[in-house]
């Protein structure tokens, strides 16, 4: 086929100009990618570089914690528009010409066989490992990835390592780059700013929304021995160049959609009922949490073509602002380490129990699911262990970072084993 060659430094209308209107300090220029075959491009305005939170500091203001920041990485190439999958190559030959080393693909495995694995770019000498997202991701898969990855490569370094899938798979591919370059197990690198050196270069490629895996710092990792879902939390995580086409979300299945759309709400949500806040963060948030409300209770069908590009955007924005999470994420990875429980889903049963934490925002997640027809079986966690009991409630309270962020200090007063325990009985 015909290559087809990246537009640079254009810029079309963008249609939710004021969510950067808060960016007046500390901001660098933005760089521009442009889908010129699309029918409705868009081009994503968005910092090179920006402040985020990453440390509390005493001070209080308005009713939140203050902040130091610091500059952090952000995505510095999107592109967004229906179609845009198509340039998928011409950004890989761009890259073949830049390094000399082959592409390595992470495709979900729901493709395999199936159109979307044919047009992926692959040639002569390059390695597509598909990915079973049948589960979360483990550190156990991606030391495998990691090390089948370095003997194809025999010692040398791929040009570029593209993720094509939903969070999962997105979160594979950023993980198994940071051990192309980091000697060492996944697992040692579950924290933050444990990974030294920098990735090889990577595109990601959604078919899922909702996440933000896309664009966030971290790749989220299941790690049964230690009882624990934790990220690598680095700059060398985040991706260098985005594809966001809409199209490729089509096929999702109507519930699976819901759950993980639902996600940007819920990590938005958490994040400006937190304690660790700036204005850059609470206005991506709000941003995408109004644009969540339009999309799941609006008149439209939640999957319609315009919310299908306007899920995709809110999971980008949701995605930058995402960090500090509240309760919800920490019940939720409970569910997922003990009932290897999808995280979208596993966060919908969260929120669920959680509204006397959460009161206005899990009556608007009540109204979205009869809205949308979607439904929550009840009695997930009846019948089971002493050990899984305590698995739930260990694998819920030891992430404290985000606990403190939602109730402080003493957060263990609040959620006591009782209390913890009493919020699985109820789903």
């Amino acid at each position: 086929m015909k290559k087809k060659q990246q537009d640079t430094a254009q810029q079309t209308v963008w249609p939710y100009p004021r969510i950067y209107s808060f960016l007046t300090t500390r901001y660098t220029a933005p760089k521009f990618c442009y889908s010129p075959n699309t029918r409705r491009a868009r081009t994503v305005l968005a910092p090179a570089v920006h402040t985020t939170t990453r440390h509390a500091l005493a001070d209080t203001r308005n009713g939140c914690t203050m902040a130091i920041t610091r500059n952090t990485k952000n995505v510095p190439y999107y592109l967004l528009g229906a179609g845009a999958f198509d340039q998928l190559e011409s950004l890989v030959d761009e890259r073949r010409r830049a390094a000399t080393g082959p592409a390595l693909f992470f495709v979900d495995h729901y493709f395999q066989n199936k159109p979307l694995a044919a047009r992926v770019p692959a040639i002569a000498g390059d390695r597509v490992f598909f990915v079973n997202t049948s589960a979360e991701p483990t550190v156990e898969v991606v030391d495998a990835f990691a090390s089948t990855a370095k003997a194809f490569l025999n010692g040398a370094q791929p040009c570029c390592v593209t993720g094509i899938g939903g969070g999962a798979v997105l979160d594979m591919a950023k993980a198994v780059a940071n051990l192309l370059t980091n000697p060492g197990l996944a697992e040692e690198y579950q924290g933050w700013e444990l990974v030294k050196h920098p990735a090889p270069y990577k595109i990601g490629v959604p078919t899922l929304s909702g996440t933000g895996a896309e664009c966030s710092r971290t790749c989220v990792l299941t790690n049964m021995r230690r009882k624990l879902k934790l990220g690598m939390n680095s700059d060398f995580t985040v991706y260098d160049q985005l594809l966001l086409d809409p199209e490729l979300t089509r096929s999702v299945p109507r519930d699976q959609y819901f759950y993980t759309g639902l996600d940007t709400f819920m990590h938005c949500v958490e994040s400006i009922r937190g304690s660790y806040r700036n204005v850059i963060v609470d206005s991506l948030s709000r941003t995408a949490i109004a644009m969540s409300e339009e999309i799941f209770l609006g008149d439209k069908d939640m999957m319609d073509e315009e919310n299908l590009e306007k899920m995709m955007v809110a999971s980008y924005i949701g995605g930058m602002a995402a960090g500090n999470v509240g309760i919800i994420h920490p019940v939720s990875a409970g569910l997922s380490i003990v009932l290897h429980m999808p995280h979208g889903i596993a966060n919908c049963y969260a929120l669920s129990v959680l509204g006397e934490f959460y009161p206005e925002e899990h009556a608007q997640f009540t109204e979205m699911m009869a809205r949308q027809k979607v439904s929550l079986p009840k009695g997930i966690c009846k019948n089971l262990t002493d050990e899984q009991l305590d698995g739930l409630y260990q694998g819920s309270i030891v992430h404290e970072k985000p606990l403190i962020n939602a109730l402080g200090e003493d957060f263990k007063k609040i959620l006591t084993r009782e209390k913890v325990l009493s919020l699985f009985a109820n789903m």
